[in-house]
Formats: C-alpha cells, sequence, structure tokens
C-alpha cells in the first residue's frame, strides 16, 4: 500500500515520527514507561497548568457548565465564558475585539483562508509557522516568502509586486529559533507600504512585555491596525487560539472562517484555565520573574558550552545538522533522564535538524545545571 510504501522511506531518512505517552507529573516532569524525566521541550512556559487558580478554576468551571459545550459558536456553543474570555483576550492584546477558535492552527487558517483571495500576494518570513501557509495557500493567494527577519529582502520583494492588495506575515517569536521579529521596522514599512500586517504571537503571548502581553508590547508596538493571532495552549495553560483586530474584521471572521463556524466551541473548563491564567499574569509578576531568571541561566550555561544563546526567549535551538545526530543526542539525553526529543524536516529546514530546547518558570537551578552537564557529555559522545 501507498502508506507502506512512504512510511518506509520516512524511516530511512530518519524522518519517521512516533507517538511517547507520559505521564505528565508537573508542568516540567513526567513519567515516561515508568521512568522519570525532565522536561525541556514544553511550551508551558510559565508552568501555569498545575497553577492552584487555574486548577480551581476549572473545576469550578466543570460544576456549572459540564464538561464540553455541545455545539458550535453560533448554534449554542458560545456561553458567557467564552464572551469573557473574548473580552479580556482583546483588552490584553490592546484590540477591539477577539475571536476564539479550537486551536492555534485553526486560528491562523480561518484567518488566512478567509482575508486572502487568488487576487492578493500576502509576503510571509519564510520561518513562518506551518498554519500560516496552509491557510494563505487555502484562499489562493500569490505566497511569497522573504528571508527570515530581513527587511531588505522584504522590500525588493515589495518593489515587485504593486498594483494588488498585499498582506505582510510574520511571527513575534519564531517558535523553532526563538528570536523575535523586528515589529516595530514592519509596522513602520506596513504602513507606508499599505499592508494588511498579521503576527503570530503563540510563542510570545504570556512570556513577553508587561504582564506577558507579547511581542508587539515588549517592543513598543502600537497594536492599531494589526491583526494579532494567538494560543491559549502554551502560556496560558489551556488549549484553543484567537484572533484580535477591530470590529469589522471580527464580524467577518465569525461569518466567513471555516474552522470557527464548522468546529465545535471550545469546552467551557478550557475557557476558564485561559481567563484565570489571564488573572495570573495582570496580578502575580512572580510566574514570569522566575521564567526570566531561568531564560538567563539556561542562555549563560549554553554559552559557556559554546553553544548560541540568545537569551531572549525561553526557545534556545541547538542545531546538530543530520537526522541521525539530532535523533542520537536525543536518545542519549533520555538516558539521562532528560526528554527533548529531535526536530527534523519539514518542521525545520533540510540540514539543520536540532534539539528544541525550552525552559519554563518552575524548572530548579538544579535541574537546569544537571541538563547542561548532560548535554555537554552527550555531545562529546556524538
Amino acid at each position: 500500500m501507498l502508506w507502506e510504501i512512504e512510511l518506509r522511506k520516512m524511516e530511512e531518512k530518519k524522518l519517521r515520527r512516533y507517538l511517547h505517552p507520559l505521564l505528565p507529573l508537573a508542568p516540567h516532569r513526567a513519567l515516561s514507561r515508568g521512568r522519570g524525566m525532565v522536561l525541556f521541550c514544553s511550551n508551558n512556559y510559565l508552568g501555569l497548568t498545575h497553577h492552584p487558580r487555574v486548577i480551581a478554576a476549572v473545576q469550578k468551571a466543570v460544576a456549572r457548565f459540564g464538561t464540553g459545550s455541545g455545539a458550535s459558536p453560533l448554534i449554542s456553543g458560545y456561553t458567557e465564558l467564552h464572551q469573557e474570555l473574548a473580552d479580556r483576550l482583546a483588552r490584553f492584546k490592546g484590540t477591539a475585539r477577539a475571536l476564539l477558535f479550537p486551536s492555534g492552527y485553526s486560528a491562523n487558517v480561518g484567518l488566512m483562508s478567509s482575508i486572502t483571495g487568488p487576487k492578493d500576494v500576502v509576503f510571509v518570513d519564510r520561518f513562518a509557522h506551518a498554519s500560516l501557509l496552509d491557510g494563505i495557500k487555502l484562499g489562493g493567494a500569490k505566497l511569497v516568502r522573504f528571508r527570515h527577519n530581513d527587511i531588505d529582502h522584504l522590500e525588493l520583494l515589495l518593489s515587485r509586486h504593486r498594483g494588488r492588495r498585499r498582506f505582510l506575515v510574520t511571527e513575534g517569536v519564531f517558535s523553532m529559533d526563538g528570536d523575535t521579529a523586528p515589529l516595530a521596522e514592519l509596522a513602520t514599512l506596513a504602513r507606508r507600504e499599505e499592508l494588511i500586517f498579521i503576527v503570530d504571537d503563540a510563542h510570545g503571548t504570556g512570556v513577553l512585555g508587561p504582564q506577558g502581553r507579547g511581542t508587539l508590547a515588549a517592543q513598543g508596538v502600537d497594536p492599531e491596525g494589526i491583526i494579532i493571532v494567538g494560543t491559549l495552549s502554551k502560556a496560558l495553560a489551556a488549549a484553543g487560539g484567537f484572533v484580535a483586530g477591530d470590529e469589522n474584521l471580527i464580524d467577518f471572521l465569525l461569518n466567513r472562517a471555516r474552522s470557527f463556524i464548522f468546529s465545535t466551541s471550545l469546552p467551557p473548563p478550557v475557557v476558564a484555565a485561559a481567563i484565570s491564567a489571564l488573572r495570573v499574569l495582570e496580578e502575580d509578576p512572580e510566574p514570569q520573574a522566575r521564567l526570566r531568571a531561568n531564560i538567563s541561566r539556561l542562555a549563560e550555561g549554553l554559552k559557556a558550552l559554546g553553544l548560541p544563546a540568545s537569551g531572549e526567549t525561553p526557545i534556545f535551538p541547538v542545531v546538530l545538522g543530520s537526522e541521525g545526530r539530532a535523533l542520537k543526542v536525543a536518545s542519549l539525553l533520555f538516558a539521562k533522564g532528560f526528554y527533548v526529543p529531535a526536530i527534523r524536516p519539514p518542521t525545520v529546514p533540510p540540514g539543520t535538524a536540532r534539539l528544541r530546547v525550552s525552559v519554563n518558570a518552575l524548572h530548579t537551578p538544579y535541574e537546569v545545571n544537571s541538563f547542561l552537564k548532560a548535554l555537554a557529555e552527550t555531545l562529546k559522545e556524538v
């Protein structure tokens, strides 16, 4: 069968993937096949999935709303709790309104497939997330990719595509490299060139800026006129995605975005978790402070090993090149009690297979130092 042949090809190229069921013990610890592991791969950056206030909010919501929403948002699946979260997210991001989606992927696909069409041109950073690219393809617009964070290259490409409606798309924090986009420069360029500017801030929300308001806030960029996409599944300790923007955009999306219209809405307990996480961010600076301290500790340790580490975000790429080498390093670290799966194409470009190391607020100094020691030993072995 076709899929069996393709699976063999994946196996030969060391690109086949497998599921590894874990039994979570904490935001940064789990059991794997009965073995205790320290996770340095999670997007649970603030560790709020296990925060007492978040857990209490979920329990209260289950008792009041039940376990699921039971319908799509435009039928009967949209509760007062959903509206409260949408309103809070809009205030949090500095926009007029926000719309909830079942996932960050569906938010990007729903947005891009709804607002772009065959007559449009979309300029996208070449490291932008697959969900953005998939949404653009569904919309039928011409896709033009510019070199990563390269303003000069973007301007050159813009000069070649005039006379059509144009969009500019980037991430706030790039999920596989951990660096940030030059949003102030891009926003200025978007205004000058009359581009519709979209920022996917999935990995910046809750992590960067005052109270975790995101990469735009961290860089002092006014969100006016910018479309912001985000997720609830990372620092906000829940699941789902959202698009934040002006009144007319949100009205348009709830009428046209198929991934919103034809999906059952988020379960109320999940919504309650995100609301509670936002409250923690707004009221308690401690989780962000702990995360920042761990980012600095890990960055300093990686630099001491001769590895590049900006320390700008919780994401640290340890680029190893070949798929085989990345798998070997991940396997040896696993044997030492550290879970950091290898990241391979097509998630990253060919020749850049890596460990995507991420730190969170609950890692202890001992755990960070132990991981650095294990990584140094493993790299020497390989």
